[in-house]
């Protein structure tokens, strides 16, 4: 694809010098300087596929690459345009001990695919309507959960209006979208799954130079794969509050949020009945020189049936690239905490629940989540080659209080672990490769071996592996 945009700009060049050479048919006509370079540059295949603006294309100094007569369909004279894409992700998956061997889960191989589907209408400068459909499948998985597959069905369906000001702009959507907050600790698309996480609802924010404030109603989205066009959310569920963001706060930047969590019915391992919780959440995050940082902190209080809920979390990274040495090496320090349940029966619930986790923080295993847990990893990344990015980490875990269960992904305790063992959970080593083939394909592979501590084999469980090899294509 690259060499025939390559191809296209040397076969320009060829004709305009062929029309300044003497005697060539319109050599007089010809400017006496060469044309200005073009300074419009197509867009990159977003995370958020409605963030793209493919007007870009009306301007004709961009090459052109093949479908780009569906990427940019003109609706009359006033900048009003449809633009249609889609996207395809493949991922090969094994895991040698589902839950460490402690349930009954076996080992697994399976493929996961995803499909999407979207048009993108513009009308004149101000107004949005996005569609996105979804077809997720998991072949050959022995065991499906909501995240893993989803008959073709609506991702995203809403209308967003963007009005600037003077200094910022005020914009709201309305509709199915999704939401996803900083480095998607606890508010994610919940991208590493094979199905994301959207929302019903409403947001709204106004900007204002450096500051920003946001306004959000929804209902989270349930997935459901018993026919197509069956997920819906409910007053069962709710997710709402305001955030404010602040840019240049020193080297970094601040935000905060206030939310209310609703989920009728839920159930922990010491609660069972409607949840309700306000959460506090506080990031400071930037880069200073060779430095990078984020740090983010969140309270949960509120009640789960008839007990009180406290919990907290604490999540950090921070890193130092070397950018003059040979293959960029950034050595990079993660730690984490969240809040366990100290005593049983006391009336009292101090899980901390990670609302909307993004499946792939800690790795793409999902062997852990983030309750009850003390995490402390290490990494190291190099650029090898461009397009190319390695990284290895070796990360280290405990729980928080042995009195609560040791976690993997979606709150689910590793059967037998509360009350048992120690807090040392375990480590693993973790291996990463991407590779940007071009700007339309990705791909991935990684390897996670989980070295089980005490807190696991007290519980019968014992070692686990995974490995993921991933193809991403978007267009």
């Amino acid at each position: 694809m690259a060499r025939r945009c390559k191809v296209t700009l040397l076969g320009a060049s060829a004709l305009a010098l062929l029309a300044l050479q003497p005697g060539t048919a319109g050599a007089q006509e010809a400017p006496a300087s060469a044309a200005p370079a073009c300074t419009v540059q197509r867009p990159a295949i977003n995370f958020n596929r409605w963030n793209e603006n493919w007007s870009a294309l009306a301007d004709p100094c961009v090459p052109r690459q093949p479908f780009d007569d569906l990427k940019y369909i003109a609706l009359g004279d006033g900048g009003s345009y449809l633009s249609l894409g889609g996207g395809l992700r493949e991922r090969y998956e094994h895991i040698a001990t589902p839950l460490f061997g402690a349930g009954s889960a076996r080992s697994d191989g399976y493929v996961i695919q995803r499909l999407n589907l979207h048009a993108d209408l513009r009308l004149g400068q101000y107004t949005q309507v996005f569609g996105q459909l979804v077809d997720a499948r998991a072949f050959d998985k022995a065991t499906l959960a909501p995240p893993d597959s989803d008959k073709l069905d609506i991702e995203q369906l809403f209308v967003a209006v963007a009005v600037p000001t003077a200094d910022g702009a005020v914009k709201a959507r309305v509709g199915r979208q999704e939401m996803a907050f900083d480095l998607q600790r606890f508010v994610a698309a919940r991208d590493g799954p094979n199905v994301r996480q959207a929302f019903d609802g409403v947001w709204a924010d106004w900007e204002s130079g450096p500051w920003r404030l946001i306004g959000y109603a929804t209902r989270p989205v349930q997935n459901r794969d018993i026919r197509s066009f069956d997920d819906t959310s409910s007053r069962h569920m709710a997710f709402s509050g305001v955030r404010l963001e602040r840019l240049g706060v020193g080297p970094g930047d601040v935000s905060g949020y206030w939310s209310r969590y609703r989920r009728d019915d839920a159930r922990f391992l010491d609660a069972t009945g409607n949840e309700e919780r306000d959460v506090y959440d506080l990031r400071y995050s930037g880069k200073s020189g060779s430095i990078d940082f984020d740090i983010e902190a969140m309270l949960q209080d509120g009640k789960v049936g008839s007990k009180d809920a406290s919990a907290w979390a604490l999540g950090s990274i921070v890193g130092y690239t070397f950018a003059t040495k040979p293959w960029t090496p950034r050595l990079g320090l993660q730690f984490d905490m969240a809040s366990g349940d100290r005593h049983a029966g006391d009336g009292k619930l101090g899980t901390f629940n990670p609302l909307f986790a993004n499946g792939y923080y800690f790795s793409l295993a999902g062997l852990t989540g983030y309750s009850n847990l003390i995490h402390l990893k290490p990494s190291l990344n190099i650029k090898p080659v461009k397009g190319v990015s390695v990284t290895g980490s070796l990360g280290l875990q405990w729980r928080q209080t042995t009195a609560d269960a040791v976690y993997a992904q979606n709150m689910m305790g590793v059967p037998r672990t509360a009350g048992q063992g120690s807090r040392w959970t375990g480590a693993y080593a973790q291996l990463r490769t991407d590779w940007s083939i071009n700007p339309n394909l990705a791909a991935a592979i990684e390897a996670v071996h989980f070295q089980a501590g005490d807190s696991l084999r007290t519980a019968g469980g014992r070692n686990a592996d995974y490995l993921g090899v991933e193809l991403k294509f978007g267009w």
